[in-house]
């Protein structure tokens, strides 16, 4: 399917998109931000060629119904290599070393820009949410994993090695006794900050204190409902999200930290979070705001779209 012709004159498109394990997730922005569309798809598992095809599906029937032409960005589970130019870091495995950008780009016939999905998400905030008109914004996923995204006026902070922001994989800072030398995570370290913070290290905490599983969600209902146990390990999970965020202080100081994912959901983190930056920040001085992503679950697949800023055409 192709788009029909279009003006020069009309100001392209900006299409999104959020490649998911699971889903595929297309978004249509106007190029003041107005949302025109949105729709998903199955992701083909464990096929590149497949996912590849998909996306330039989705790209192309967006494109005829709206009948516009469109800039493409792809938020991805893992980063492209400045080295191989292929994907790494991706827990989507059947993605990993193949030219995933060059692909999709060959198949659309136009330059597609990718970026990881937690830098989709600074970009968003830095864009038209949480953290818009900000010079440096931080941005932190706190889903089944964590990851972390820097945007300097509103762009990718990408990084020499492509690693920029990817705080999850240091170590928790300042451990105490009991918590060295930390979890086993999948990168084959030991105590990073995501095997303690992600809402699967809030879990973990929780049965290695109860010997009881539950979901997330499940311990923060216990919690305000004033069960002991959950009260204490939302506690913990409070602190280790302090002190990996006044790291983050530390190092790139970032005029506003914004947090996405499920555990950003939880009120109490913006109240008690926040103030308790100082206790670890060298000089015990910081005023960061710690906001929750303005745009929700679809600020990654906007920050996509946002690849291309707004003087793109």
């Amino acid at each position: 399917m192709s788009a029909p012709s279009k003006s020069q004159s009309t100001p392209k498109l900006r299409i999104g998109i959020d490649l998911g394990g699971t889903k595929i997730e297309f978004i249509a922005l106007e190029h003041d931000g107005r949302e025109l569309h949105r729709h998903r798809v199955p992701t083909p598992r464990h096929d590149y060629d497949g996912t590849v095809r998909a996306i330039k599906e989705g790209v192309e029937l967006i494109e005829h119904k709206l009948h516009r032409d469109a800039t493409v960005g792809v938020g991805i589970p893992g980063t492209i290599s400045r080295l191989t130019h292929a994907v790494k870091n991706a827990n989507s495995v059947w993605m990993i070393g193949r030219p995933f950008d060059r692909d999709l780009g060959d198949a659309l016939h136009r330059e597609v820009r990718c970026a990881n999905d937690a830098n989709c998400l600074a970009v968003s905030e830095a864009t038209d949410g949480a953290g818009a008109g900000k010079h440096v914004v931080f941005a932190v996923v706190l889903g089944t994993g964590c990851g972390g995204g820097i945007a300097v006026d509103g762009r990718v902070l990408n990084g020499r090695n492509g690693v920029a922001g990817e705080w999850g994989h240091t170590v928790l800072p300042w451990m105490h006794p009991d918590e060295f030398p930390g979890p086993a995570c999948y990168c084959g370290l030991r105590g990073c900050i995501e095997t303690w913070i992600s809402g699967t290290g809030l879990e973990d905490d929780y049965e290695r204190a109860t010997k009881t599983r539950l979901k997330g969600k499940e311990i923060i209902a216990r919690c305000e409902a004033g069960e002991a146990a959950a009260v204490a390990s939302l506690g913990r999970y409070e602190d280790r999200l302090t002190r990996s965020l006044s790291q983050i202080v530390n190092i790139l100081d970032p005029d506003v930290i914004v947090l996405g994912g499920g555990v950003s959901q939880v009120p109490r983190l913006y109240r008690n979070v926040p103030q308790r930056l100082k206790e670890y920040v060298f000089g015990r001085e910081a005023d960061t705001p710690v906001l929750v992503a303005k745009h929700g679950d679809a600020s990654g697949v906007r920050g996509a779209a946002w690849l291309w800023p707004l003087e793109s055409r």
